[in-house]
């Protein structure tokens, strides 16, 4: 078996910004009220023509050429989304056809804000075993189009967007030598018991409508902070590491209070935590590529560091992947 390392990483937003402020002539709520609970300054929202494909035809562009790699070298397109252009087909082949690489395998994981953890533990599995050496693991949502927006718990908390990088088979006598780059660990977990606590109200086999969001915040924050410690407790053990090891926690960003909870939890400190929320909201499954491509860019996260990606999502799903950069 070989290992698989991350060559590049992209993201795309929409153009319209919607600030708190802008939320507040809507709905019943404020700037303050939405940052001291969430710590949300303002989201992206998608508009006419803007769709997740497009998004994350966009974001996978942009890996492409942080990569130096050619579309036509992708085999492998696992897209992490849970608001897809259409009930079928995924919208991983809409993208694979936007950017002209086809014939190899294109389909979509439904894990909510877990997506992209599910998507790159998923793409990592199928180039270990040889079935396919360059894939594009995209998260991509436009959350937006199912939410309630006379809801102020729900809608003030979320924002569109995709981000995306391009993972390689890597070489089989580097892969899994110490301080060799790939990724190196990951978890992965679903409890459906909880469904009711976050989920969307509508489905094609049960209202034959999109639906919208429904989630019962409370309960949500205290399973996120103990599911995500839990994880990222599994990855350290599999990986032969302790938390003092990691240089980076790139976490899904739903809210900055979680973030906050989960590291101090672990003894992780705050100034090693990638935090894109204020900027993003959550982004879903499109918010850990994202926030990871942001920290790429700027130049925090460098060649030989030491990442952990960690989300939960509805379902509850959630996981987390450990990666040598």
């Amino acid at each position: 078996m070989t290992g698989s390392r991350v060559l590049g990483s992209g993201s795309a937003l929409p153009a319209r910004v919607v600030t708190n402020a802008q939320l507040a002539e809507k709905v019943d709520t404020s700037h303050d009220w939405i940052v001291e609970r969430t710590g949300i300054h303002q989201r992206y929202i998608a508009g006419e023509g803007e769709t997740t494909a497009t998004l994350a035809t966009d974001a996978a562009r942009a890996a492409l050429a942080d990569a130096g790699v050619d579309a036509s070298d992708i085999d492998l397109i696992v897209l992490a989304t849970a608001t897809p252009d259409n009930t079928f087909p995924a919208t991983a082949t809409k993208v694979q056809h936007a950017l002209g690489c086809h014939g190899g395998i294109a389909f979509d994981v439904a894990a909510v804000c877990s997506g992209f953890l599910y998507a790159l533990t998923t793409a990592d599995s199928l180039l270990k075993t040889g079935s396919a050496k360059r894939a594009l693991v995209i998260g991509a949502e436009t959350f937006s189009r199912i939410l309630d927006w006379e809801d102020r718990t729900t809608c003030v908390l979320f924002g569109d967007g995709a981000g995306a990088v391009v993972l390689e088979a890597a070489d089989p006598l580097g892969a899994g030598l110490p301080g060799a780059a790939g990724i190196i660990a990951s978890r992965l977990h679903a409890d459906g018991a909880q469904h009711d606590l976050l989920y969307v109200d509508g489905g094609p086999s049960t209202t034959q409508t999109v639906g919208h969001l429904r989630m019962k915040g409370r309960e949500v924050f205290r399973h996120a902070v103990v599911n995500l410690s839990g994880v990222l407790g599994e990855v350290i053990e599999d990986a032969g590491i302790s938390a003092s090891d990691i240089d980076w926690i790139v976490p899904h960003q739903a809210n900055k209070r979680i973030l906050d909870a989960t590291a101090k939890k672990l003894g992780i400190p705050p100034e090693k935590v990638i935090v894109t929320v204020d900027q993003h909201a959550n982004t879903s499954a499109a918010s850990v590529p994202l926030a990871f491509d942001v920290a790429r860019k700027d130049g925090r996260i460098k060649s030989g560091d030491l990442v952990m990606f960690e989300a939960m999502g509805g379902g509850f799903t959630w996981g987390a992947s450990l990666v040598r950069m």
